[in-house]
């Protein structure tokens, strides 16, 4: 059976994972990612979920000190559109034997073409650009923005459309004009796509993507359905040795990242937090220790398994597996190709996302406020800053100890056939011994 499922899931997740533009949406969200959680660290301190923390500050900082770090957080937050736009074309570039840089330049002035200019205030126009086209709204935009224009370039540069500059000209402007025809290709194209969406009834190509493509898709995205799938199919690809994430990743970003978005703008002017399943949901609510839930794992492995190598490789693995890496476990213990550990480490997360999704659906524990905590931040502190209550952690808690008991039986009867066979090495080692006197 596990043979037949290798040979089925394999060669599915090793063509996914090749794919250049699934490749170039996972890698171009990293691209923007490390500015998302280092600016969520000051949305989160101008916001700390602390009676009184803000007429603390107040009282030393003055009546404005939030508005300083609301800068540092909107400098980010209210551009997510532009800014996927620049990561997916600078790597999507990258993947596909381009410039990197040139290939990120043409996808933002696309993106700026594409992008409504006018402002309508009262019955007046104005010549202005609303960041609600720029920030979450905007990321599918952005997407498709990013693979079209660097398409479009690589078509001219494949077929030598350039301007050769003789030698001796530096590099920096000989590809500065190598880049010249290309670019022109691009602004034209995405000029006459602006002109035609102005002669239909959307008017922008922002109102078709959104009414046609982002809508529905983060509809079905925000379901119970949508992340538990997306947790079965991570453990799952673990089990036979690949990055379950990184493949799920490449389907699911997207839609995650608009969806965490949407929570961040409506926690920051304090409405109703609309959605329950974003990636803040998925980070901090399905797995503890990294993919499989492994920390609870590794709790009873330190605790209650009594073989040397379960013991040893828990000690080795319980520090980093409190912060969310579990490679020394997946690779040590091992989970990938072991069908004993395959099932708690599949059962786990199912179970964890299913009793989050019911649990946050009842309101028992507030949603997600949207705030990009680094996936390293270990579990009850991670509750907590999410959702800005002790209930999420208490959740945490609760799903930590629940995993207990779904792996403990699977761990207990691997954690006993290695006993025997370190008792059996060790007969083995005594009899050599006798068989030398």
């Amino acid at each position: 059976m596990q043979r037949k499922f290798e040979q089925v899931l394999m060669p599915v997740a090793t063509k996914i994972g090749n794919n250049v533009v699934l490749r170039s949406l996972r890698d171009g969200f990293l691209v923007i990612m490390p500015l998302i959680i280092v600016t969520s660290m000051f949305l989160l301190f101008g916001n700390f979920p602390i009676p009184g923390w803000a007429d603390f500050w107040t009282g030393i900082l003055g009546q404005h000190w939030t508005e300083w770090f609301s800068a540092v957080s909107n400098s980010v937050f209210n551009f997510t559109g532009l800014l996927s736009c620049f990561g997916i074309a600078y790597a999507y570039g990258k993947n596909r034997g381009l410039h990197a840089v040139n290939s990120a330049a043409v996808a933002i002035i696309s993106f700026l073409i594409l992008t409504p200019t006018t402002l309508e205030v009262g019955k007046k126009s104005y010549s202005a650009v609303e960041t609600v086209f720029l920030g979450p709204n905007g990321v599918f935009l952005g997407i498709i923005t990013a693979i079209l224009s660097v398409e479009i370039f690589k078509f001219a540069v494949k077929r030598n459309w350039t301007i050769k500059m003789p030698d001796g000209v530096p590099p920096a402007v000989s590809e500065s004009f190598d880049a010249l025809i290309p670019s022109a290709l691009v602004v034209l194209a995405f000029f006459l796509v602006r002109v035609l969406f102005s002669l239909t009834d959307f008017n922008t190509a922002y109102n078709f993507i959104y009414a046609v493509l982002q809508a529905p898709l983060t509809h079905v995205g925000n379901s119970l359905g949508s992340a538990t799938l997306y947790n079965f199919l991570a453990s799952l690809l673990w089990c036979f040795g690949i990055n379950g994430p990184t493949i799920t990743n490449s389907v699911w970003s997207p839609i995650f990242f608009v969806l965490s978005q949407d929570n961040l703008k409506a926690w920051q002017a304090g409405d109703k937090i609309p959605h329950i399943y974003n990636q803040q949901f998925i980070d901090m609510f399905t797995t503890y220790g990294g993919g499989g839930s492994t920390l609870s794992l590794l709790i009873i492995m330190l605790t209650i398994c009594r073989s040397k190598r379960v013991r040893e490789l828990a000690k080795l693995a319980i520090v980093p597996g409190i912060f969310g890496i579990n490679e020394p476990v997946i690779f040590g213990l091992p989970v990938v190709l072991n069908p004993i550990i395959a099932i708690p480490f599949i059962i786990a997360p199912v179970v964890n996302t299913v009793i989050s999704g019911i649990v946050f659906s009842l309101g028992w524990v507030p949603l997600t406020n949207g705030v990009m905590l680094t996936w390293t931040t270990p579990p009850l502190i991670s509750g907590w800053l999410s959702t800005g209550s002790w209930l999420g952690s208490a959740l945490q808690l609760f799903e930590m100890v629940l995993d207990l008991f779904i792996y403990y039986p699977f761990i207990k009867t691997l954690d006993n056939q290695y006993l025997r066979d370190e008792k059996a090495a060790e007969l083995k080692d005594v009899d050599i011994d006798f068989s030398n006197i």
